[in-house]
């Protein structure tokens, strides 16, 4: 239980605080609701329920990502984070269904809707809290990527550098400004249904707001997905290749991965060596790597492999697969299956 709790203290924050406050403006969106009937504030409902859950359970995933590795999961639990969002987002797409389908029979049968006043008072209160998880969530981001800002400022370097951004802040960043933009969205029907009489304002908002949602659906299931099978961290590796190749006990880089694992970078070295030193020297080699391999930013766990120099440069600058296939017959595996 212990273990438990500790790894929770170690859950994504932005992910905790955005499923606190949406299970408390769901709550009000709810009570809104049965008190008017506002289509436009049942699709808000349906939103804020789907995010809480899916932030609440992307708190968890990111927390249990940090397990320490064990016998039987030797590599960890790196893409648990992953896994978990892809299950997250199938909560949201039933969630949009239900914002689409709704709207779609308001708009066939639109009926009028009172309490004007409750449906603004709790759509403005919400749309606040909203933007201002939004923009925790973009200070988050700035701040896992290396930069310090706040409020807007945040919030447009957010926008440009998402990619940059931890899988559980990225999903909690996209779910807010969708919920945002949705609840204005809202409120703006509303107010054209009571003030013009066009009543199918409420559910074209409705199903534009099940629309963003499923846009979120998708492009959170496809970058998990690639999470969850392993995708490279392009940047990184040829960053950290960099690094390795300017050792000058280093004479070339037969092969070399960084793979995302959930929030962390697992990487694997295959470098050439001069074949005259001695064990122990390329072990202060190894050592001396290992180090500044691990000092860069997300990287938890490296592998260095060394082989003899053959005095035929492998390594461009280029990864693996821009290599060419004379340089590529020389990675590792090729050479075993030639030998064979």
């Amino acid at each position: 239980m212990k273990d438990i709790l500790r790894l929770l203290k170690d859950g994504n924050k932005p992910s905790l605080l955005a499923g606190t406050v949406n299970a408390a403006i769901a709550i009000l969106k709810a009570v809104a609701y049965m008190l008017t009937g506002n289509v436009a504030m049942f699709a808000e409902t349906m939103h804020s329920l789907g995010d809480a859950a899916n932030q609440f359970f992307v708190y968890i995933g990111s927390a249990l990502s940090k397990k320490a590795p064990t016998p039987n999961f030797p590599n960890g639990f790196g893409r648990v984070v992953n896994l978990v969002c892809l299950g997250a987002v199938i909560i949201v797409g039933i969630m949009s269904y239900e914002a689409v389908k709704e709207g779609w029979h308001h708009v066939l049968n639109p009926t009028e809707t009172s309490g004007l006043l409750i449906n603004l008072s709790v759509l403005g209160l919400a749309t606040l809290l909203e933007f201002t998880v939004l923009l925790k969530a973009s200070k988050e981001i700035a701040h896992e990527s290396g930069q310090v800002h706040k409020g807007l400022k945040a919030f447009y370097y957010s926008l440009t550098h998402l990619n940059k951004a931890k899988p559980a802040t990225k999903l909690v960043f996209m779910e807010d400004m969708v919920a945002t933009i949705g609840g204005l969205l809202a409120f703006i029907a509303v107010l054209v249904a009571h003030f013009t009489g066009f009543l199918q304002a409420e559910g074209i908002a409705s199903m534009m707001i099940g629309i963003m949602m499923f846009y979120v659906v998708g492009r959170v299931f496809l970058e998990n997905a690639r999470g969850a099978i392993g995708e490279t961290d392009e940047e990184m590796l040829n960053h950290i290749a960099q690094i390795i190749a300017k050792e000058p006990d280093i004479k070339d880089i037969q092969r070399i991965e960084v793979i995302k694992e959930g929030e962390y970078l697992h990487v694997e070295v295959v470098a050439e060596v001069d074949p005259t030193k001695t064990v122990a020297y390329i072990d202060d080699v190894r050592d001396k790597l290992m180090s500044l391999i691990l000092k860069q930013k997300g990287v938890r766990e490296a592998l260095i492999s060394f082989d003899e120099d053959d005095g035929i440069k492998t390594w461009q600058g280029l990864n693996d697969t821009t290599m060419t296939e004379e340089t590529r017959r020389k990675l590792p595996e090729n050479k075993k299956q030639r030998a064979k």
